[in-house]
């Protein structure tokens, strides 16, 4: 596992996701078309990608119940497209990788994925969920990074 590489696809697989969202085109297609327009070399996980993508969209309503509590007085209706394309992935993430990943490096990923994409202080919010995702799961740091 490398860090960059896996930073990279996390990504690559949320603006995926956002197009998804966008256009609801099968995950294969879109994905497809990443690879096909995007940078994706070898700096880029591409197993990886592939398992964010398909996971996050083919599990998605199952991680909309589990982040969807913690969003107080907004609903899921009312989520900015970038905020809710984090959401789902690091809700995948903590679900379905928190063993191989631990729980504070996806939290951050996705700090810096709000940094980067969503509007200015989105970050601190999608911090604030997904800290109580994390609770909600009893999620426990199994490894040191």
């Amino acid at each position: 596992m490398n860090p960059s590489q896996r930073h990279k696809a996390r990504h690559f697989a949320m603006q995926a996701i956002y197009q998804w969202q966008m256009t609801n085109e099968l995950a294969a297609t879109i994905e497809e078309q990443f690879l096909e327009d995007q940078p994706i070399d070898k700096k880029t996980d591409k197993e990886y990608l592939h398992n964010l993508i398909a996971g996050t969209i083919s599990h998605v309503d199952e991680l909309d119940k589990i982040y969807s509590p913690f969003l107080s007085s907004r609903g899921l209706d009312d989520l900015d497209l970038v905020d809710k394309a984090i959401l789902r992935l690091a809700t995948y993430e903590l679900k379905y990788n928190n063993e191989e990943v631990p729980f504070r490096v996806i939290i951050n990923e996705a700090i810096n994925l709000a940094k980067e994409f969503a509007a200015a202080d989105s970050y601190k919010f999608v911090n604030g969920i997904l800290d109580k995702v994390v609770k909600s799961m009893n999620l426990v740091d199994t490894k040191k990074f």
